[in-house]
């Protein structure tokens, strides 16, 4: 059967809250407790859960639960595990140095998640640069990079991925997307260098010599849990989990219904939460399960009121405008306004009903890269497009950091990541030669400003090439913008 078309409206409550509540002050006090949050998702998600039995599809029911009950698992595993890691230490803040943070935050996304690489670098990124005053725009890119851009190349790096092996996409179908994703990288990394060049020129000489006086090497401390790290990528490369189909379909045998996977992974969590240095945790990460409890009461809501909207949507997919643009378009501004990942999840199933080309887990393999672009780098717009994003900017204002608006962050995104993630449609995505011209051109125009910002004198305090520069005047005369 197909469901009407107002079974949509759970999944778009569900998916409005999480991205007005934090917003509205009257709401967000009540919405930031896990409890109130489960209490909504469950008040949205039960209904639907009710009416899908009732409609005589409970195999969509069981896939939901099963892949619900894989994601939280993983993210978890991650989650613990990142939170036994901590990297001590003090040194000079200088581009090169925050460069070079970035860089590796950015590889390790791919291979701990984008929320543990950022968690694991956001701590010592912050106390590198504590003598500096210039530092929201330092954070502003950590969020670019390892909290989104860097997560592309493993299902294990940003929840969409996950979520598509979850739907069949072979684990090592993502490092296909490594152009792409040394394309975007090392576009902003070169734009973050040229930019915090010149706001470093800015900072008042007493606190750069400070800076560069209180230098303490940089120590990895909880490196056991590097292992737990490793025992959980060779789970979701190579261990099996339950058989949601061979389960609904009545032909799963007994090994189809244990989650080895999923007991492995969480297995690795358990052992570095027992086993870790508590100090590390506790002390230096300031580790809390509040993060996963929120995630986890959001998406038995988002899961559950999703069963009806993807059924939906496949029916509607052959009549609307679909292709290898408008795909990542659609994503990748979906994305950036809601979580990536039930957004991921969405045009993953409208994509099942296109035709074209090779196919891979049943998506034509051009829109399958477009989607997956597109969840992954626009979630990194605005503050709401991936979980991540907010739990970086409440570490950074806990020290201090006066951290851009919600406006203003966007404001940045669109001078900074919008045009790279522009330049990489047009020469990874877009078909025509013209298209692949212009977005190499927009990449060099990109590289030759920002090589011009970095190497000129800096410009008048407050230019418009930068609206972090506008904070850089002496103290007692900062102007907000």
């Amino acid at each position: 059967m197909t469901f009407p078309a107002w079974s949509v409206i759970p999944f778009a409550l569900m998916l409005a809250a999480i991205a007005i509540a934090p917003l509205v002050p009257a709401l967000s006090h009540y919405w930031e407790k896990p409890r109130n949050q489960l209490l909504y998702a469950l008040l949205l998600g039960v209904p639907v859960a009710i009416g899908v039995l009732l409609a005589g599809r409970s195999d969509l029911l069981v896939h939901a639960l099963v892949e619900y009950g894989q994601f939280i698992a993983l993210l978890f595993a991650l989650f613990v595990v990142s939170g036994g890691i901590f990297l001590r230490g003090d040194i000079a803040a200088t581009p090169r140095t925050n460069t070079l943070f970035l860089a590796v935050g950015g590889l390790l996304a791919s291979f701990i998640g984008t929320t543990g690489a950022a968690m694991l670098l956001i701590r010592p990124l912050l106390n590198t640069n504590a003598e500096r005053r210039h530092k929201a725009h330092t954070v502003v890119f950590a969020i670019f990079i390892v909290a989104n851009c860097g997560g592309l190349l493993t299902p294990l790096g940003d929840p969409p991925l996950f979520l598509g092996m979850l739907r069949g996409v072979p684990f090592f179908w993502t490092m296909n997307l490594f152009p792409m994703w040394l394309f975007v990288n090392a576009l902003l990394l070169v734009i973050y260098w040229a930019l915090d060049r010149r706001i470093i020129a800015h900072e008042s000489p007493e606190d750069v010599l400070t800076d560069r006086t209180n230098v303490t090497p940089l120590r990895l401390v909880g490196a056991s849990n590097l292992i737990w790290f490793a025992v959980i990528i060779f789970a979701v490369a190579k261990l099996p989990s339950i058989d949601a189909h061979a389960l609904t379909s009545g032909h799963a045998h007994a090994q189809d219904l244990i989650p080895w996977r999923e007991i492995v992974m969480v297995g690795a969590a358990l052992a570095s939460l027992l086993l870790g240095d508590k100090q590390v945790r506790y002390g230096d990460n300031s580790f809390e399960f509040g993060p996963i409890k929120e995630v986890a009461a959001l998406f038995i809501g988002i899961f559950l009121t999703m069963i009806p909207a993807l059924a939906v949507l496949r029916n509607l997919a052959p009549s609307l405008p679909l292709n290898e643009i408008t795909l990542f378009v659609f994503t990748g501004g979906l994305s950036s306004v809601l979580d990536n990942a039930p957004t991921y999840a969405t045009f993953f199933e409208m994509a099942t009903q296109l035709n074209s080309g090779p196919r891979v887990a049943d998506v034509p393999e051009l829109y399958l890269v477009a989607i997956s672009l597109g969840a992954v780098l626009c979630g990194a717009i605005t503050y709401i497009g991936n979980g991540p994003n907010f739990m970086v900017k409440s570490v950074a204002e806990s020290q201090g950091v006066e951290m851009p608006s919600f406006g203003g962050y966007v404001q940045r995104a669109f001078m900074y990541l919008v045009p790279t993630i522009a330049a990489m449609v047009l020469v990874f995505i877009a078909q025509p030669a013209w298209a692949n011209i212009l977005g190499w051109a927009l990449a060099a125009l990109i590289l030759g400003r920002s090589l011009w910002i970095a190497l000129r004198h800096p410009g008048p305090i407050g230019s418009k090439l930068d609206p972090d520069v506008a904070r850089t005047r002496p103290a007692g005369a900062i102007e907000k913008v």
